[in-house]
């Protein structure tokens, strides 16, 4: 009877054994077939770093680079759903992301309100780099890659991401949120352990808006960062007061200066601070262009393309124009979806930037919103009594 008891739990050991490495391969199967795996819906024709690089490196092509980071953030967004649709690190689908291109995740980052995952840090895997005879890591990879997604239109997270939506629609700003200072907090220890030259920070829609701040939050600071935005948010009720109050100032200089005056040739004390602070602004400028992906068809990122009139652009090259402030030096590398989706979703989506079939161009125009954005970061602080 106890032999027979015996015989039958091993017969259910190895039934249980045999179900279970099917039920892993239904998973696996599963996890392939799924819309949003790497291998169904990520980039036909990039390919994976190997001892090549070593000679040639992919990652100073910038369209590979552009490629990567939208896939890095494209993981950031899975890395909810997986954890959302309660997937592990065997059968998610989020890893598929970043393995391809040798990165490991080392850190999440986590909204404790809702227990949401709005960023995430990736690190180059030397490890992994190995298995493809890659002794170092090539030539313009970063050491490690902040991702920050934009909002996601599911339950569990869709409260938090709506919240800071309306914070920039009403103030411009995402200073309030905890998720810009998280972002900023482990962006800062990313600079500190590997530097400010090996580190990028990368976000698409509100992410974007994320890695915008966070990316300007350094630049003040002097810490000059890698920043790539793919379909940043440009419409707030704060810059269209502010286009307004510009509006009316410029009226009101044109009458004052028609006005008879006294010291017509002479500039005041006003006049000069911002002079000062029009030649540091051209001087940090320099030192720091965040990288913007914009589609026309987008009306949430369509107005970093808008002057006051239309944009014009040419065919991409690493050694184009930028665009420029008024004073002819470079602020912000634009690039402008010259064919591609045409309807709002598809326009606002992230998968456009890995899409073998796009084409981008480089606006050469003055861009008014990222003037207006950077310029205040490098305008000087009002003189305070001693």
């Amino acid at each position: 009877m106890s032999f027979r008891l015996m015989a039958k739990g091993s017969s259910e050991v190895v039934n249980g054994g045999g179900e279970g490495e099917e039920r892993k391969k239904n998973e696996a199967a599963a996890v392939t077939a799924h819309p949003y795996d790497f291998h169904v819906c990520g980039p036909r024709k990039i390919s994976s770093p190997n001892w090549r690089d070593l000679i040639r490196s992919s990652w100073k092509d910038p369209n590979y680079k552009r490629m990567a980071i939208a896939c890095f953030i494209q993981a950031v967004y899975l890395l909810e759903l997986d954890r959302q649709e309660k997937r592990t690190a065997e059968n998610g689908l989020a890893p598929k992301w970043w393995h391809t291109f040798k990165y490991k995740l080392t850190q999440t980052l986590v909204d404790e309100r809702d227990g949401s995952i709005y960023g995430a840090v990736l690190e180059w895997d030397q490890f992994a780099a190995f298995s493809e005879f890659i002794l170092m890591r090539p030539a313009g990879a970063p050491r490690a890659v902040l991702a920050l997604r934009g909002t996601l239109l599911k339950s569990p997270t869709i409260r938090r991401d709506l919240v800071d939506d309306l914070r920039f629609l009403a103030w411009e700003s995402l200073k309030g949120s905890v998720r810009f200072h998280g972002a900023l907090e482990a962006l800062n220890k990313m600079v500190e352990r590997f530097g400010s030259k090996n580190v990028c920070v990368g976000g698409h829609s509100l992410g974007a808006g994320f890695a915008l701040q966070v990316g300007k939050a350094l630049a003040k600071q002097g810490i000059f960062v890698e920043c790539h935005i793919f379909n940043p948010p440009s419409v707030s009720l704060a810059m269209s007061i502010k286009s307004v109050g510009e509006k009316a100032g410029f009226l009101w200089k044109r009458i004052k200066d028609s006005l008879p005056s006294k010291a017509e040739a002479s500039l005041d004390a006003k006049d000069k601070a911002t002079v000062n602070a029009e030649k540091t602004f051209c001087s940090e400028t320099k030192k720091w262009m965040p990288h913007l992906y914009v589609n026309n068809s987008d009306y949430i990122c369509c107005y970093y393309t808008d002057t006051a009139g239309n944009a014009v652009a040419t065919d991409v090259s690493p050694n184009k124009d930028n665009i420029v402030n008024g004073q002819g030096e470079p602020m912000a590398k634009l690039f402008v979806m010259s064919k591609g989706p045409q309807k709002f979703l598809e326009a606002h989506g992230l998968e456009q930037w890995w899409c073998d079939e796009m084409e981008l161009q480089q606006a050469l125009h003055n861009s008014k919103l990222i003037n207006m954005q950077l310029r205040s970061l490098y305008t000087a602080p009002p003189s305070g009594k001693s």
